[in-house]
């Protein structure tokens, strides 16, 4: 940072500057959350103009600004320039309904300039705003995109915030640049983090099907599996994105999930929204690949996530047998793709186990919200006092799984098919074992919150994978590798 500025105003653009986000962005997302609706209007309000279409987003979405991803460093500048006598005057295209809310949120800007129903405070209109008030030159001017040059031009110093470097470059063409604020850019680890990689891991479930009837003499099975867990894989990344869009509030006010690709900006609305459509239609054309009775699983997994995201996930209880169903369709996707006659025994343990994890995962976020003192959790139906209850039908759950076994090894289905099918008893304590674990684990307050990722880094839960592994092979084969 250089030459300390003389100038008494300080002009600062919104979006991207003062937020690392968009906030028409941001307030169409929330009207799809709580007015889906709605969504029909947005071509005839922006009939009338781009100014009329902000200003009726504003009007019925209702942004919680304090919720929005703010660039701290720079606000914290911006306050010590403040406490120095400069004037901070908010200019923004953002609606003037937006541009307030955050003015009250934040408490130090001097003036409002925004976009009202019928102009869109943009580039040239920005800059004549500027100049109406303040004069040429007589102001400088933060800001972050193209959109920003015109209003550079006319301002004594630039200050870049949060800028490509073709912009800051561009910048530099029109006036003097006094400072810079960089950005932290986007890495690798925060698209495999917004793909959710590691919970392609579910999808393996697609393989059961096959693994339980000892189904592994076909080649163009495998393939056929193999390609169904791409697509589900595939849609799963779309769904995450998705999720996480709709869930930007509640992820924001969570102490891990704050730190999320989309709720912290790291990866903006438009790119997320871009790159789910591409995952769901390329999920959608491989799952037509493997065959129409898949594709059919696809869409209705497809319906129940889009179903869990805009609405089923904040009914208590139903968001527990949603997600426990998702797991289950995998497993009958699975069959399907195979060409597999779906076993009753199977889908049951599916269900119990699937809803033990489900609950514990409730159980969890519960758990982490009262460690910072909050009542309720945000965007979920359920109360902190509730997690008790979670926790008794979780463990019902997990241990029903157990009894679900138990009846499974006396049927006649498992004497022909195994070996050595006594062996599989030695599987039923190791199951109640791990159910145990988990959530003794989670009362003390050590499960991550997604079960997934706990059992990925937990050396007991892999050792017991391992075990059963073994365990199988041997009833399967007589051979324990």
């Amino acid at each position: 940072m250089n030459n300390i500025n003389k100038t008494q105003f300080i002009a600062v653009d919104l979006d991207g500057t003062i937020t690392f986000t968009d906030t028409l962005h941001e307030s169409v997302l929330t009207l799809v959350r709580n007015k889906p609706f709605f969504l029909l209007l947005l071509p005839f309000w922006l009939i009338k103009g781009i100014a009329y279409l902000k200003f009726k987003v504003a009007e019925i979405s209702l942004l919680d600004v304090k919720t929005l991803p703010y660039n701290l460093p720079f606000i914290d500048w911006l306050r010590v320039q403040k406490n120095n006598g400069k004037k901070i005057i908010l200019c923004t295209a953002a609606n003037e309904r937006v541009a307030f809310a955050v003015s009250e949120h934040l408490g130090f800007f001097d003036y409002v300039i925004a976009s009202d129903a019928n102009t869109n405070l943009k580039s040239t209109k920005k800059r004549n705003a500027l100049e109406k008030r303040f004069g040429t030159k007589g102001y400088d001017y933060a800001g972050n995109s193209n959109a920003d040059i015109e209003v550079w031009a006319g301002a004594r110093h630039a200050i870049v915030v949060n800028a490509s470097s073709a912009v800051h470059q561009n910048a530099t063409q029109v006036t003097s640049v006094s400072h810079t604020f960089s950005s932290e850019r986007v890495k690798i680890s925060d698209w495999l983090r917004a793909f959710r990689v590691h919970q392609w891991l579910k999808n393996l479930l697609l393989f059961v099907p096959i693994l339980a009837a000892q189904s592994f003499d076909s080649i163009q099975t495998f393939n056929s599996l193999l390609m169904a867990f791409i697509s589900f894989s595939l849609c799963a990344s779309s769904v995450y994105i998705t999720n996480d869009l709709l869930d930007l509030e509640s992820d924001r006010q969570h102490t891990r999930k704050k730190h999320r690709p989309f709720a912290s900006a790291k990866l903006s609305i438009l790119v997320g929204i871009s790159i789910s459509i591409i995952l769901a239609v390329l999920s959608i054309a491989l799952g037509a690949i493997v065959g129409k009775d898949f594709l059919t699983i696809l869409v209705l997994y497809i319906f129940l996530t889009s179903a869990y995201s805009l609405m089923l996930k904040s009914i208590v209880l139903v968001d527990c047998l949603t997600l426990a169903t998702l797991y289950t369709v995998r497993i009958i996707a699975g069959a399907v793709a195979a060409s597999l006659a779906l076993s009753f025994w199977l889908l049951a343990f599916s269900v119990f186990i699937f809803l033990s994890l489900a609950l514990v995962k409730r159980y969890a976020e519960l758990l982490a919200q009262e460690k910072v003192g909050k009542r309720i959790a945000h965007g979920r139906g359920y109360e902190v006092s509730d997690a008790p209850l979670l926790q008794t039908l979780g463990v019902s759950s997990g241990y029903i799984s157990a009894l679900v076994m138990a009846l499974y090894l006396k049927t006649d289905d498992v004497i022909l098919m195994y070996t050595y099918p006594s062996a599989i008893w030695i599987f039923l304590p190791i199951l109640l074992f791990w159910v145990s674990w988990v959530w003794l684990k989670a009362s003390r307050g050590e499960m991550h919150d997604d079960p997934i990722v706990f059992a990925i880094k937990d050396k007991t839960s892999i050792f017991v994978a391992l075990l059963t592994v073994v365990i199988f092979m041997y009833a399967a084969t007589g051979m324990a590798i």
